[in-house]
């Protein structure tokens, strides 16, 4: 049977595309269909916005660090409109530069919801479109907890969007959105309160790392509610009032109130009922290769909830197109996947974690390396922040299973880590490795005696 396109891809996110633009190369003839703007959450509402605010936060520190060194620094103010302004501007450009790499690829682009019809079939709006293969790669949208009054927040999403810095912030959550968004509005001068369930921030990251990244956070000013859950939001005159329950139970008026409780695929009107395609938990249920329970129908990023990172989705797009069309039969490794939360100060991971590690292999089985300390920037400034760095080793091997930091610089330091562990090294290959003096970086190499 003649199909329309090899290949369509449902989801102009950052899988999409890399998936789209690389059947390309083999030859597919592929169209795309995206009912929002090209990029996805990344770049219209995620990393690149989210990151270029991180940046504007780190000015009140510069400014302030400036004058221990020396500097005469007059008074500062933020205009929050035209930072907004400049940020959204960079998002409109980068919509503009996939558009044209789709055109330079060649994939035809459709402005809408797909939906299927069949496996092989898909509508949008009034037109009707066949296909061999395709590939669902619709991304993750922001869920909130079920509360009276949660109507009254808002997501992750919508902070780009605020028309003026809030006063008084509150964050309903502990995963690395909560977390770089509360340091963000914190220095930036914000009252910042963030409410978790559980003792520590960042479930799921190292226990060191969880807790020296909250006590450099409550150190900056943070107000962080641990073991506690919101009771109710009132919309009130004076603003939103906030009842808390469990270890801190009281009441918090804010002025904006950020639901950063977790994220969910984003599987409605795409007509899966109209498919084989199974759906567990939630998310599209995939193997290796991205297939579904159906054979020609494929699935990427944030919607299959394996790893929600923009680079894995990357990755799990081109690893597809070049099993699918390529030949080269790839599969996308999710071990040993690099990365950061890009809070004040910085974290970020690869490997195992030390309870991870000690659970697959044994308490006895691991050493631990660890190292805190203040780095020499901070050595003329009244900030006196500390830094951490931390290995987990195989005993028996000496490989290196996993490493950890807290500190400035962490994500670009833990990305060349993150070749040596992904690679196998041993602990006896960071320590041969020369340091480079003086640096944070250097304690990775310089760590001798474990815990």
């Amino acid at each position: 049977m003649a199909y329309d396109y090899d290949l369509f891809v449902i989801g102009g996110g950052s899988g999409g595309i890399a998936a789209a633009r690389r059947a390309t190369e083999y030859g597919a003839k592929v169209g795309l269909a995206e009912f929002d703007r090209l990029g996805g959450t990344c770049v219209n509402r995620g990393c690149i916005p989210k990151k270029l605010m991180v940046y504007a936060s780190h000015f009140p520190h510069w400014f302030e660090d400036a004058k221990d060194y020396g500097w005469s620094v007059g008074e500062a103010s933020l205009d929050w409109k035209k930072m907004t302004t400049a940020v959204n501007g960079e998002v409109a450009r980068l919509n503009g530069v996939y558009q044209r790499n789709l055109d330079k690829a060649e994939v035809t682009v459709y402005r809408g919801y797909a939906q299927f019809v069949d496996a092989h079939t898909l509508t949008i709006g009034d037109e009707k479109i066949t296909a061999d293969k395709i590939l669902i790669a619709v991304g993750g949208i922001p869920e909130k907890i079920d509360a009276p009054g949660i109507e009254h927040t808002i997501v992750s999403d919508d902070m780009f969007t605020l028309p003026e810095q809030p006063k008084r912030f509150v964050v309903l959550g502990g995963g690395y959105i909560g977390v770089e968004f509360a340091c963000i509005l914190n220095a930036l001068g914000s009252q910042v309160t963030q409410i978790i369930r559980r003792p520590y921030i960042l479930r799921g990251f190292d226990n060191d790392l969880r807790e020296h990244l909250q006590n450099s956070l409550i150190e900056e000013g943070l107000q962080v509610l641990d073991d506690t859950e919101v009771k109710s939001i009132e919309k009130t005159k004076e603003g939103l009032k906030l009842t808390t329950k469990g270890n801190h139970e009281e009441t918090i008026t804010a002025d904006v109130v950020l639901t950063a409780t977790g994220r969910i695929p984003r599987l409605e009107k795409l007509g899966l009922e109209n498919t084989d395609v199974k759906v567990k938990d939630g998310a599209i249920a995939v193997n290796d290769y991205s297939c579904t329970t159906v054979p020609n129908i494929f699935a990427v990023g944030d919607c299959t909830n394996r790893i929600n990172l923009t680079p894995v989705a990357i990755q799990e797009g081109r690893a597809f197109a070049d099993t699918e069309f390529g030949g080269k039969n790839r599969v996308m490794s999710h071990e040993n996947v690099p990365s950061a939360v890009f809070s004040s100060p910085e974290a970020a991971s690869v490997g195992l974690t030390e309870q991870d590690a000690k659970a697959k292999y044994g308490d006895n089985a691991i050493d631990i390396y660890r190292a805190k300390f203040g780095s020499t920037y901070f050595s003329l400034t009244r900030r006196k922040e500390k830094a951490m760095l931390k290995l987990v080793v195989e005993r028996n091997s000496d490989r290196v299973l996993g490493a950890h930091m807290v500190g400035e610089a962490a994500a670009e330091i833990m990305q060349g880590v993150a070749v040596a562990v992904k690679m196998g090294a041993k602990k006896a290959d960071f320590d041969a490795t020369v340091a480079i003096h003086p640096s944070v970086a250097e304690e990775f190499v310089t760590m001798r005696n474990p815990l």
